[in-house]
């Protein structure tokens, strides 16, 4: 009987140990794939950004090219 009761905990700890290495695996894949989503999200953001600044002060210059001009 003692026998029997120790293959069972060690089967019960074994499989338990198995399914908790599984369930961590594919918890830090999660996690990876959600930690990449978020970092194109915000690069996209950050290039949009950029972009709008860089009309901005486009649109600075020339603004600034034509007061020159008007100027003189």
């Amino acid at each position: 009987m003692g026998y029997v009761l120790r293959v069972r905990f060690a089967s019960f700890f074994a499989g338990a140990a198995v399914a908790s290495a599984g369930g961590f695996y594919f918890l830090h894949k999660d996690y990876k794939i959600a930690h990449q989503s978020m970092s194109l999200q915000m690069n996209d953001l950050y290039k949009s950004l950029d972009g709008r600044i860089s009309s901005l002060e486009n649109l600075k210059q020339v603004e600034a090219m034509k007061a020159d001009e008007v100027s003189e």
